[in-house]
């Protein structure tokens, strides 16, 4: 911080030192004029402290005139009857002079200080909010607005792209045109800061500053030049760019990181499909062809056999519809392309379509039991989505359970969702498979002897989600599985629940 270069400290000592001389006018008669210099070197030494050398050096030789005019005798004049007091003014000079100096060097180290604590602070603080964003916009909004602080205007961060320096933060004040692109790409191919201020570019509007590492340069920090910043500004701004240079780099590759990580389990769940989705496709195809060929090779085979063999191909072509069905319904599911045309829908209609879909042989002697009141409202649904839904949960919990055992569905409205639940006593899942039982193609080990490809739940939640519900569930090993499913109620809905 520079001294104020303004008249107002020098108006200000001045006041003191009136305030002094009245002061002194009024204890003179009890004090030696001599005494009366101490009020002057105090002026002198607060003005050093308050207001810098300039107006403390002015005060030392104003308060040397104003002692002599108006305490040494002859009184009201600059003349001097005993010539012992030209030794006073001399010593009052000089003591004035060295305080003022002394206080002057004190207070500049003073401002020094404060100026190296704030920035310090500053740099503190970026290298803490550096050190917490790990996004590259994080990053450059962390970035700016420190910029913005230190240049004390509007700033802009140039990065390449595609062989072309791009503007990726920008100021609202910071207008960016062709001519700005082309004076910041000058600063980062010729490693060279431009623009205002400096030799290259000098009367463009703005100083370009390019962003240094050891592996080249990552970018241009730019800043409106409206007049030269102080030196400290411009180390802060010069310590900053060092500093987006680095962290620029480092967004930079944590998002490659990120991508290769995103490659790498994208390569991971194709080797997965391929695995899974090429046994189940085998095994039908597989049965059904060997079926197939039996009858063509064998005409004479009996009525019964050929019927069997006819049965069997087809109920291999129904689950291989169903895998294929599965795959298609996922793809749409994860595209956004699922079309809903939701209505109000009678859950007991719901439920029964669902139960005609799944193969007479597949429900077996399995009991099921639903328990669903009579009073029980219409849920706003996607019907042939929320069967679809219902008809893989229920096919899940038919699938996993003893020949004999039971499943059970019960609604209920909770606050405003009706929640469908849908339970087994079948083999249960482990706990610790639990959070994944919803993820595509993931099945527990403790289902590898069932057949399938771990989409079904993985559709349901989907649809279930697209409904704005919720798809939980609940499980113990060999105890049996909880499926619930929340669907919210519409408001007319909840208004006569509620009466």
């Amino acid at each position: 911080m520079k001294n104020d270069p303004s008249w107002n400290p020098y108006l200000k000592s001045l006041l003191l030192i009136a305030a002094a001389s009245l002061l002194g006018e009024g204890v003179q008669r009890f004090l030696a004029p001599a005494n009366l210099v101490m009020l002057y070197l105090l002026v002198v030494v607060v003005s050093a402290i308050r207001w810098g050398r300039g107006p403390a050096v002015s005060a030392s030789f104003v308060s040397v005139l104003a002692f002599d005019f108006l305490f040494v005798p002859p009184r009201l004049t600059f003349s001097v009857a005993d010539s012992q007091y030209l030794l006073t003014f001399a010593g009052l000079l000089i003591v004035a002079l060295v305080i003022s100096a002394l206080a002057a060097q004190a207070r500049d180290r003073a401002i020094e200080a404060n100026q190296r604590e704030a920035q310090a602070t500053l740099l503190y603080n970026l290298s803490r909010n550096l050190a917490a964003a790990y996004d590259l916009k994080a990053v450059l909004e962390i970035l700016g607005d420190h910029a913005r602080q230190i240049a004390r205007n509007e700033v802009a961060l140039f990065l390449p792209e595609d062989s072309a320096l791009k503007v990726c933060y920008k100021t609202p004040g910071f207008f960016i045109g062709e001519n700005e692109t082309a004076v910041a790409t000058l600063a980062f191919q010729k490693d060279l800061t431009t623009g205002g201020g400096t030799e290259t570019l000098p009367s463009s509007g703005a100083r370009y500053l390019p962003l240094k590492t050891t592996q080249g340069i990552s970018g241009v920090l730019a800043y409106k030049f409206e007049a030269a910043l102080d030196e400290e500004s411009e180390r802060l701004l010069q310590a900053l760019a060092n500093q987006a240079a680095v962290a620029i780099d480092r967004a930079l590759l944590a998002e490659k990181a990120h991508q290769i990580e995103l490659l790498q389990e994208t390569e991971k769940l194709q080797k997965l499909l391929l695995n899974s989705v090429s046994h189940d496709l085998r095994t039908p195809l597989v049965s059904i062809k060997g079926a197939l060929s039996s009858l063509l090779e064998d005409g004479a085979l009996d009525p019964k056999a050929r019927r069997e063999l006819l049965e069997n191909a087809y109920e291999e072509s129904d689950r291989l519809n169903q895998i294929v069905g599965n795959l298609l319904d996922m793809t749409r599911v994860e595209t956004g392309l699922v079309k809903m045309v939701k209505k109000p829908c009678d859950l007991s209609d719901v439920i029964g379509v669902s139960l005609q879909q799944i193969p007479k042989e597949r429900i077996g002697k399995h009991p099921i039991a639903i328990h669903i009141s009579p009073e029980f409202p219409e849920i706003f649904m996607d019907l042939s989505l929320m069967i679809k839904t219902f008809v893989n949960i229920l096919d899940n919990a038919l699938k996993y359970s003893p020949a004999d055992a039971g499943v059970e569905i019960n609604a209920k409205i909770v606050h405003d969702h009706a929640e469908i639940e849908f339970t087994d006593h079948g083999i249960g899942i482990p706990s610790k498979d639990l959070t994944r039982i919803f993820d595509k193609f993931f099945r527990s080990e403790h289902s590898h002897t069932v057949p399938g490809t771990g989409l079904g739940l993985a559709i349901c939640k989907g649809i279930v989600e697209a409904h704005q519900g919720e798809i939980r569930v609940e499980s113990r090993l060999n105890q049996g599985t909880r499926i619930v499913v929340s669907l919210p109620l519409s408001q007319a809905q909840n208004k006569s629940n509620a009466k």
